[in-house]
């Protein structure tokens, strides 16, 4: 990141509350990344996007109320998916929202550079 680059303004939309509050730890240990909100389900995604205008959005694949690619259709935002076991549905999914999809089991890093990626840095 240059100096007078803002950071990446990212939605965290994660179901499990211990999932989500680690990864807005080590995002928010990024210099060029900020979580500007962290919700726990699709509904709130949706609204939260409307309220933070994020530049990317990091989007649990398996939500309790819906699907993470349902929520994608909602946003106007660039997406990065999460997914503890992604398979051919999720990957499909992901290629056809134009996003890209993390395995959980990849780790920050590889979270990081494809949020880099989705915004475009």
């Amino acid at each position: 990141m240059t100096a007078s680059a803002e950071p990446i303004r990212v939605l965290l939309v994660e179901d499990s509350e211990v999932y989500r509050d680690s990864l807005v730890f080590l995002l928010g240990a990024r210099a060029d990344v900020d979580v500007v909100a962290a919700v726990g389900d699709g509904a709130s995604a949706v609204r939260a996007a409307d309220e933070h205008g994020p530049d990317v959005v990091v989007l649990d694949y398996r939500l309790p109320d819906v699907d993470g690619a349902t929520v994608a259709t909602e946003l106007t935002t660039p997406v990065v998916f999460l997914s503890a076991s992604a398979g051919r549905d999720e990957y499909d999914a992901a290629s056809s929202a134009g996003a890209a999809l993390v395995r959980k089991d990849e780790g920050i890093d590889a979270l990081v550079v494809a949020i880099r990626a989705a915004a475009g840095r």
